[in-house]
């Protein structure tokens, strides 16, 4: 990678970044554990990353106690996995339609297949690569409601398989002390062991949500949930392609109780583009603290999360005036300059048995400026519960059940009602507003330790916003396998 000069813009983070630096380096140690034990990546990512528009990251800390010899480290390993979903939406009321209305009676696929590349570089350190084939489309082109509901789809869609790239990258961890912990080979991290004390840096390209926004329970839309908003923070308004993916670099502080992240990012060219503005021209910060703590003696976790835009963006209040001084639809692109948007959520985990758990997600983010890169959603609050199978001598399933409540500035409301279009809304107009409510369930069933079958249901009320459309009743069957 060659070395670039700063952008002036981005000179004015840099205090930004100093801060968060220093309280990096102000907890734990610095003292690098010694070199003849073994040392491997971050247990972030479980058996399978999502690759998927709202979704990047695997989810928990995937490691535990090592008491014994620690395992030997992992030095290559190929994963791969597939995944097909068929969605459907029933005959819902639509009086009118927009440029991003839903449609009813519609029906839409999606298949991918993925393989992970890993190779252990040296002491600490690993690259993965993971090339992807992709087809098919989000109902009505991924449009017509916020937390739109399935993660498989993309803002991009395709009837013929299409090859792309959406990660490489290495990741760097340097132990600092404490117990020892294992750490299980899976897609995106090779085995071995680390200390629960420890720095971990990630350089390439990857999802934001790899790092950030983590959740076991709700993060995984080819194993668990499919709703954008339910696998995320529909706040999270993270830097990405139209695939969900960037270039950037991040930074993990594990001591004790805690971790510290921080990283940054490219942008988007444009708001939601197939490219990327590289040289952080246009960017975004993100940071995050993590604290894990026992309750019914089970490990949780509480993470706060924000993201801090800069780049080329519209203020909605300006496009509406520009609207009603020319009697033309609202449109935000007319009035882009160099602005920011910033937004924060928290992150709950809770086991309750090692079978049964519960999460929660709330977010906020600027209402007043034109959402960038993921959907449009001001504010949102989640609650989640996920079962494993064991009570039903089913292990390997897991039911689970999600409630989302999303919602909108005044300002964004009254741009959809002048016509305007965001990233997934837009009915034309919008004359009676409402929150967007969702209720998301499924099923998956495992008949194989490899392979999964889902059912999916979703009811969302007011889709984007608008009370005058809906209910939604929209279900999907996932078929998904693992290597």
């Amino acid at each position: 990678m060659t070395l670039r000069v700063l952008p002036t813009r981005l000179r004015g983070a840099a205090p930004r970044l100093a801060c968060i630096a220093g309280l990096l380096l102000s907890h734990g140690p610095g003292a690098v554990a010694d070199s003849s034990a073994p040392a491997d990546s971050p247990a972030s990512p479980t058996a399978d990353s999502p690759a998927s528009a709202p979704a990047g990251a695997a989810t928990g800390t995937g490691t535990q106690a090592v008491t014994a010899q620690p395992p030997a480290a992992e030095r290559f390993a190929i994963h791969a996995q597939t995944t097909f979903v068929q969605q459907g939406t029933d005959g819902f009321a639509s009086p009118y339609t927009g440029p991003n209305s839903l449609t009813p009676l519609t029906t839409r696929e999606t298949f991918d297949i993925s393989l992970y590349l890993g190779a252990r570089l040296w002491r600490g350190a690993e690259v993965w690569v993971e090339p992807e084939i992709d087809q098919g489309f989000g109902l009505d082109n991924t449009l017509g409601v916020a937390g739109f509901p399935s993660g498989e789809d993309y803002k991009v869609g395709s009837n013929t398989p299409y090859f792309r790239m959406p990660r490489w990258f290495v990741r760097q961890t340097i132990d600092t002390g404490g117990e020892r912990e294992a750490v299980p080979g899976v897609a995106d991290q090779l085995a071995g062991s680390q200390s629960a004390d420890r720095w971990v840096f990630w350089l390439g390209k990857f999802s934001v949500t790899d790092v950030f926004d983590t959740n076991q329970y709700a993060h995984d839309p080819r194993e668990d949930f499919f709703n954008w908003a339910a696998v995320d923070a529909g706040t999270f308004d993270y830097a990405a392609d139209a695939w969900g993916y960037t270039v950037g670099a991040a930074a993990e502080r594990y001591i004790g109780a805690w971790t510290f992240r921080a990283g940054i990012f490219d942008l988007s060219d444009v708001p939601n583009s197939e490219s990327l503005e590289y040289g952080f021209d246009e960017f975004q910060v993100d940071t995050e603290i993590e604290r894990r703590y026992q309750l019914f003696g089970q490990t949780g976790r509480v993470l706060l999360t924000g993201f801090d835009s800069r780049g080329r963006m519209g203020l909605l209040d300006e496009a509406i005036e520009l609207a009603q001084s020319t009697g033309t639809p609202a449109n935000a692109a007319k009035v882009r300059q160099y602005r920011g948007r910033i937004g924060v959520s928290l992150d709950l985990e809770q086991p309750i048995t090692s079978d049964l758990g519960v999460f929660a997600r709330a977010g906020k983010a600027a209402g007043n400026v034109e959402a960038y890169e993921f959907t449009d959603i001001d504010r949102t609050v989640e609650l989640g519960t996920s079962l494993k199978g064991s009570p039903w001598r089913r292990p390997d399933d897991t039911v689970g059940f999600a409630a989302i409540d999303d919602g909108i500035s005044a300002e964004r409301e009254e741009y959809f009602n002048l016509g305007g279009r965001g990233i997934l809304c837009g009915d034309g107009k919008l004359p009676h507003p409402g929150a967007e409510q969702i209720l998301e369930s499924y099923y998956s069933f495992a008949p194989l330790s490899w392979a999964q079958i889902s059912l999916d249901y979703q009811w969302i009320d007011n889709p984007c916003y608008n009370t005058d459309r809906g209910p939604v009743s929209v279900a999907a069957v996932r078929l998904h396998a693992q290597f």
